[in-house]
């Protein structure tokens, strides 16, 4: 039984019989070390992308936590800020308007 994570690991080795070699086990020692060592290397493997994706999540939701805690922090004060600029109306006649008379 031979995986991809053995031969990145051990690329001269093509066999489990030469890992076996390599790693110096015998018979049914092998076999387990092998299964367990395949088992090992697929899990690092498969779960470095699983474990990413599972840390962007949780970075992506507590930076949402915090936009939103500031937006419902200043929302009141941003309206506030906002109407009084719209109903501050002062008539005043430009300095450009020619009064014809």
């Amino acid at each position: 039984m031979v995986c991809r994570s053995l031969r990145k690991t051990f690329p001269d080795c093509q066999t489990g019989k030469r890992l076996g070699e390599d790693l110096d086990l015998k018979g049914p020692e092998k076999n387990l070390q092998l299964q367990v060592f395949c088992s090992n290397g697929e899990a690092v493997a498969l779960g470095s992308h699983g474990s990413c994706s599972t840390e962007v999540e949780k970075e992506t939701q507590e930076k949402m936590t915090i936009l939103q805690a500031c937006f419902q922090q200043n929302k009141d004060e941003v309206l506030d800020n906002l109407l009084a600029f719209v109903c501050d109306i002062r008539p005043e006649i430009h300095d450009n308007y020619r009064i014809n008379g």
